[in-house]
């Protein structure tokens, strides 16, 4: 089982139903898996915002729900985290690529790189961040966090975790 398909397999364990993506080269192979998975309901959304109000939809249909995304769209989704997914207390996992660190190779991913960590931090959203395969150990945990506290949580995932950008 490679690191995507570990990811969605704990998704799957933790009851997500439905989940939706925004593509992402360095999230490409995470989201096959989820297309693949047969317990999971993939919805591509065009914006993340969009997502969150997929989510927030089939979340409060009784189905538990996650999104993949960039975090060059936090700052396109701080309306909806904040009066959608927050104030109405939905547990809401988070898997983010975390564009413009090391081995980042488009120059404009680094202004929001900067931003994204100090952001969540100012939302109170509970932040993980994957820089080796390893950390993926933890995701189970994170996940039963999420739904045990209804609150969104995000996993930030580096080029490092997923071993660059397909250089």
């Amino acid at each position: 089982m490679n690191i995507s398909e570990k990811l969605v397999a704990d998704f799957a364990a933790n009851d997500v139903g439905f989940i939706t993506t925004v593509p992402c080269k360095q999230l490409a192979g995470v989201i096959d898996a989820v297309e693949a998975h047969p317990a999971i309901r993939h919805v591509p959304a065009n914006k993340e915002d969009e997502g969150m109000g997929l989510c927030a939809g089939a979340f409060m249909g009784g189905t538990r729900s996650a999104i993949i995304m960039q975090n060059t769209a936090i700052g396109v989704t701080i309306n909806t985290l904040v009066t959608l997914i927050q104030y109405y207390r939905m547990p809401l996992p988070m898997l983010i690529s975390y564009r413009g660190e090391l081995r980042e190779p488009v120059a404009c991913q680094a202004e929001m790189a900067v931003h994204t960590k100090a952001l969540l931090a100012q939302l109170n959203i509970p932040t993980y961040h994957f820089h080796k395969t390893s950390d993926a150990d933890e995701f189970d945990a994170i996940l039963k966090y999420t739904f045990m506290c209804n609150k969104p949580v995000a996993i930030l995932t580096d080029a490092s975790f997923w071993k660059g950008y397909g250089e």
